[in-house]
């Protein structure tokens, strides 16, 4: 069961995060955009009602949308490991002929 914490207790970090822990917390927030979008098309595959999914395709979009914002920080903060994302779509590319 949810629960929801009271006002006066808020999550207040006690230092800053590094660059390394930066780049880590994004690839973890992509990550949860992926499982949300994985469980609102769940959702939306498993109903006929026009409500639910015109209201879950303009979410999913949205957590596609965020899933990407990540990615560019990503790219704009850590070129290094940006060039590992590029390497493996280059890889995929030449894979299947098209590069």
């Amino acid at each position: 069961m949810p629960s929801f914490g009271d006002i006066n207790t808020v999550y207040n970090p006690t230092k800053k995060l590094n660059k390394e822990e930066i780049i880590r917390a994004l690839q973890f927030g992509i990550a949860s955009e992926y499982e949300t979008i994985q469980i609102y098309q769940q959702i939306m595959a498993s109903t006929d009602n026009d409500a639910v999914k015109t209201v879950l395709t303009d979410l999913t979009n949205d957590e596609m949308h965020h899933a990407g914002a990540l990615l560019k920080l990503i790219h704009i903060l850590a070129p290094d490991v940006a060039a590992q994302y590029e390497h493996g779509a280059d890889k995929v590319l030449t894979e299947l002929g098209i590069k």
